[in-house]
């Protein structure tokens, strides 16, 4: 009744979860994040918090009607409460703020104080839609679309939002006509469908009210999804497969439930932990959307596990027999049975298991080879992965910021989106308005004007006619000023918008170069220090962070690994054999996200033809710890499968063979769900989330079917009795038994 309780009290907080979650990342110590905070706080700019509206559709420049209409939407605008400023060519005769032909652009100001920034959002666009049927008449073809941060973030959510709904949609189905392959019995299909809704739910529950107090990234809505379908299905599975064993053997339903602990109980809690251990690892990582992930993974496995542990048992006793009931009949449910073990004409799938079990350690040195060399050259293709931001356009593509940002593209203006923000800190004795301090802003200024990747520079040097004398500075409009020169009146801001023909990735490597430069000799003016912020700035600091904690974390997972499994199966080889194979498993599947993501083989299918050129940071990290877990779930289902028959008195060769007979089923059942899943997660528009589903699809591919139906059996075979070295058969009477009876 306690899971029961708990499920009901987390239950509600799961509608409109995803309101609370944020599409930005927080790295801690990040420089980035550093200048975001003195933005806010050091300087009073009406523009820290800034939509961008985009126009097309009106008179071209000079053209009668252009400044009229122009006029009406500006003030019509800052009517609009929350809005603190507006600014268009009428206002600033910059070059920014002109479009090409009839397009432009506005800044909109927001006062963020106390305001919901989604409800604002909201009702600028309404007033957008407003304002295009009160000019429609004059310029039937004008367009009004708002974009920036806080749009990008907001459509973002709301899309991710609906993608997770429609892959729910796709992969439910797809789920169930699998588990009735399984069972054959639609009741037993449907349990393990509703543990993974429910524990899918029950993780939005605690993760609104963990949101409320962290923060956390939209991809957790994306993640628990996949992983509470994946993982809550995967355990329920088994608990059901255990339960209906149990009846077959004849014990009676409340029996066959208190059974489920002793049979089932312990392989689960120590699957668990192993995929637990993969996410508490990611909580180490000083970047807000990973630990989100890792918050996400943790909070899955423990509502999985809850829910089996606690639950399910409960359940399954008050069914009982009518477990099987609703059955499609062996005549088709058989039919598919065989076929997916590979032998139509086996009466029984186990048959077909155990043959194959025996033939691969009867030639162990062979399987081993036709197994493992393709693994190995997959891996081996692994080591050319290329990390950073990945090339072309891979934001959601419907999106109404999205689309204002490629109008932006065209008139050369996206820069204005997410510009490169430099803070100038400058001596106590040569502030930005005296003469040495405006002399050092316009060489800074200069300097950085100069190189090829930038379009143009915004700072209080340039916005004057003199340029360094600082007496003009006063004659700007104090909002200028304001968002210019902090209110100590010691640093001043640089905005660089970079040329259109720049790259992400180059412009990431952009900041990273002028993080080196020596400031003090760029502007004559020893003592002067710069901090570099903005979007391309962030990612300077997360593929920093990223590249120092990666190794760490593979070693944390491996080492807990091992250390989870030698305590869970009191084994040496156990564990060093399971570390490995699941390495081989994690390379296998970074060499083919390198081959369709990064180069382009097969990309078609995903929507990414030719590749895109790099694969995003999070992507090894995540995956690793992911997949780490995930491959172990199998592992252990295996191995500990093995060690009963082992403890029974078989001899290593034939308890692999009924290792293997009593699990590759399960497994299959299990990988085909597991696949499923993360494949239905690569059909939407997020290239990450496509780049992860993939990745974790092709890793239970190849980890089932390779690697545990292969390469692990006749490892175990020739080990031998090292397999159990040096406690794995304590106390079962076995410990003798030959490994080639």
């Amino acid at each position: 009744m306690v899971g029961c309780a708990i499920a009901l009290i987390l239950l509600p907080f799961s509608f409109r979860a995803e309101r609370h979650l944020e599409t930005t990342s927080q790295i801690e110590s990040g420089e980035a994040a550093q200048v975001d905070r003195e933005l806010a706080t050091r300087f009073q700019s009406p523009y820290t918090n800034r939509l961008v509206l985009v126009f097309t559709g009106l008179p071209e420049p000079y053209e009668s009607g252009r400044n009229q209409a122009i006029d009406f939407i500006e003030q019509s605008l800052r009517s609009e409460p929350g809005v603190s400023v507006v600014t268009s060519e009428l206002d600033w005769s910059d070059p920014l703020f002109g479009g090409s032909g009839s397009g432009g652009l506005m800044l909109i100001g927001l006062d963020t104080q106390g305001a919901d920034l989604e409800l604002l959002l909201a009702r600028l666009r309404a007033r957008c839609s407003w304002l295009q049927t009160q000019l429609h008449a004059q310029y039937p073809a004008l367009s009004l679309e708002i974009t920036g941060e806080t749009p990008l973030n907001v459509d973002i959510r709301k899309i991710s939002s609906e993608e997770v709904e429609h892959a729910e949609l796709r992969v439910v189905p797809v789920t169930l006509i699998l588990l009735l392959i399984a069972f054959g019995s639609l009741v037993a299909a449907l349990l393990p469908v509703g543990v993974g809704v429910i524990a899918i739910s029950m993780t939005m529950g605690a993760v609104a009210l963990i949101a409320q107090h962290f923060h956390l990234s939209i991809l957790v809505q994306n993640l628990a999804s996949m992983l509470g379908l994946g993982l809550g299905i995967d355990y329920a599975l088994l608990m059901v497969s255990r339960f209906r064993e149990s009846l077959a053997e004849g014990r009676e339903p409340g029996a066959a439930a208190d059974q489920l602990w002793k049979s089932a109980g312990h392989t689960l809690i120590l699957s668990a932990a192993t995929v637990a251990i993969g996410f508490t690892v990611l909580l180490w990582v000083p970047i807000g959307d990973i630990r989100s992930i890792g918050v996400a993974g943790l909070l899955v496995a423990a509502m999985s596990v809850l829910l089996c542990t606690l639950v399910m048992p409960w359940v399954l006793g008050l069914l009982g027999t009518r477990i099987n009931r609703w059955s499609l009949g062996i005549s088709v449910t058989g039919l598919l049975r065989r076929l997916i073990s590979g032998h139509v004409g086996s009466s029984d799938p186990r048959d077909t298991w155990r043959r194959l079990g025996m033939a691969v350690t009867a030639r162990p040195w062979l399987s081993l080879t036709l197994a493992g060399a393709p693994l190995v050259l997959l891996a081996l293709e692994g080591r050319h992965i290329s990390l950073g931001l990945p090339s072309g356009d891979w934001f959601p593509p419907g999106a109404e910021s999205v689309k204002a940002i490629h109008t932006l593209e065209k008139m050369g203006h996206a820069g204005v989106v997410q510009p490169i923000r430099i803070v100038l800190d400058l001596p106590a004795g040569a502030p930005p308005t005296s003469t040495r301090g405006s002399d050092a802003l316009s060489r800074l200024t200069r300097f950085i004007a100069a190189d090829r990747r930038c379009a143009e520079v915004l700072s209080l040097t340039t916005m004057v006619d003199t340029g360094a004398d600082p007496s003009d500075l006063d004659t700007l409009p104090e909002q200028t000023r304001k968002s210019f020169l902090s209110s100590d009146g010691q640093a001043a801001l640089l905005e660089v918008m970079p040329a259109e023909y720049v790259t992400a990735s180059e412009e990431v490597r952009w900041v990273q170069q002028l993080r080196k430069v020596n400031v003090s000799e760029v502007t004559a003016l020893p003592g002067a220090s710069m901090r570099i912020g903005g979007y391309a700035a962030w990612n300077a600091d997360y593929e920093k962070v990223a590249d120092e904690y990666l190794p760490r974390v593979i070693a944390a997972v491996v080492g807990g690994s091992f250390v989870a499994l030698f305590l869970g199966f009191r084994s040496v080889f156990v564990a060093v054999k399971a570390v490995l194979l699941n390495l081989l498993s994690v390379g296998a599947s970074f060499g083919a996200l390198v081959l369709v993501f990064q180069d382009g083989f097969g990309g078609s299918f995903l929507g990414v033809p030719g590749g895109v050129g790099r694969v995003f940071m999070e992507i090894p990290i995540v995956s690793f710890a992911i997949v780490f877990g995930l491959s172990m779930d199998y592992e252990v289902f295996l191995v500990a499968r093995a060690r009963e028959e082992r403890r029974r008195g078989l001899g290593e060769r034939a308890a692999v063979a009924e290792g293997l007979a009593g699990t590759a089923g399960l497994i299959t059942s299990a990988a085909a769900i597991m696949i499923s899943v993360f494949a239905a997660f690569t059909l939407g528009g997020f290239l990450a989330i496509k780049m992860m589903g993939s990745t974790l699809a092709v890793a239970v591919l190849i980890d089932a079917t390779l690697v545990r139906m292969v390469i692990g059996p006749a490892l175990l075979q020739l080990a031998g009795d090292w397999n159990w070295w040096p406690w794995g058969l304590a106390g079962s009477g076995a410990g003798g038994a030959q490994s080639g009876h």
